[in-house]
């Protein structure tokens, strides 16, 4: 009988200038307490990076490295990215300029 290890997981490795970011999870309690429905609630707008590309390279054949790196805390765009789905789980790629800042 054959089982599913972690193992065997799919990865994803960014090209280019994009970047993988799994977003915060929703709130779902106010600081107050007040527990909020799953439905009002809006997708944070920070996440952590969890993979980078290279870069791109330019005209003259330099490489421009990305700003950020895995780990990172990252400030995103209420809208935009791309949504994929790795064994269950929702990350989203983005390019560098549409990231907004770097939480230090």
């Amino acid at each position: 009988m054959f089982t599913r290890t972690r193992a065997l997981m799919r990865s994803l490795a960014p090209l280019g200038d994009r970047v993988l970011v799994r977003r915060a999870p929703k709130e779902t309690q106010t600081a107050s307490g007040i527990i909020l429905p799953a439905d009002t609630t809006k997708d944070p707008n920070e996440g952590t990076v969890i993979a980078v590309g290279p870069g791109n390279v330019d005209m003259t054949g330099v490489l421009h490295a990305v700003n950020v790196k895995e780990g990172d805390t990252v400030l995103l765009p209420e809208y935009g990215g791309t949504k994929v789905k790795i064994d269950d789980e929702e990350v989203f790629l983005f390019r560098e300029s549409d990231i907004l800042g770097k939480f230090e």
